[in-house]
């Protein structure tokens, strides 16, 4: 919890720089904004590690389904990686590129999920 306090604070401290900047240098709120939202993302990624481990617990109770929980380590990592990626394009003013990112994310947790439905539609016709 206080370390999302943090993380807050840092936020809204680099946004109000930023702001500060605008007028005069707006390559410098630029920098500032894609700063802020790098150590964020580094906050981010240490509390995905944490999670991660909490996950391991997860799949001492699978036995042998394990694939799938790595499969949802990925997907998340890449819904992370490409709001982040997204976020600091549309902030820099390219939407089209966002966009992109977006839809190749989309793509990318669509590919990576079909092992998933595979293995449903192989219990399905195991059963029929």
């Amino acid at each position: 919890m206080a370390e999302l306090v943090k993380v807050a604070f840092l936020g809204i401290a680099g946004v109000l720089l930023a702001v500060q900047f605008r007028g005069t240098k707006p390559e410098y709120a630029t920098y500032i904004g894609l700063a802020a939202g790098i150590v964020i993302f580094f906050f981010c990624v240490r509390q995905v590690e944490l999670v991660a481990g909490q996950f391991s617990k997860i799949s001492a109770y699978l036995k042998g389904s394990e694939g799938y929980l790595a499969i949802l380590l990925k997907v998340i990592g890449i819904t992370y990686i490409c709001e982040f990626s997204s976020g600091i394009c549309r902030d820099a003013g390219y939407q089209s590129v966002a966009g992109q990112i977006e839809v190749l994310g989309k793509l990318t947790v669509m590919f990576a999920g079909l092992p998933i439905l595979f293995a449903v539609i192989e219990q399905i016709q195991s059963f029929l």
